[in-house]
């Protein structure tokens, strides 16, 4: 099982943000956020503009992430958020496909 900080799926969003509006990912900025009713969402300032990504785009831009940064080919599936003191994404993979 692989964790993924808060951090890190910030940094997920960022490149994914970035790389669709063909900006760079420090002029993307993100707030995640967990509610009662609507679930995990992000907040995601790009170009002057804001927009809300529900998770399964925030999934969608994790495993972009685990790809491009861990060499990891997860499914949705095996990807899930969760809070406790803050949002981490837990993977199911096995540790040896994660080095």
């Amino acid at each position: 099982m692989l964790v993924l900080t808060m951090d890190e799926i910030v940094n997920a969003i960022c490149l994914h943000i970035a790389e669709r509006k063909q900006i760079r990912p420090q002029d993307v900025q993100v707030e995640l956020f967990w509610d009662e009713d609507t679930g995990y969402s992000a907040e995601v300032w790009a170009e002057g503009r804001s927009q809300y990504l529900v998770e399964s785009n925030m999934i969608e831009a994790i495993m972009r992430y685990l790809y491009s940064e861990y060499n990891i080919r997860a499914y949705r599936e095996q990807i899930t958020l969760d809070l406790d003191e803050e949002i981490t994404a837990h993977v199911d993979v096995e540790m040896e496909q994660a080095y």
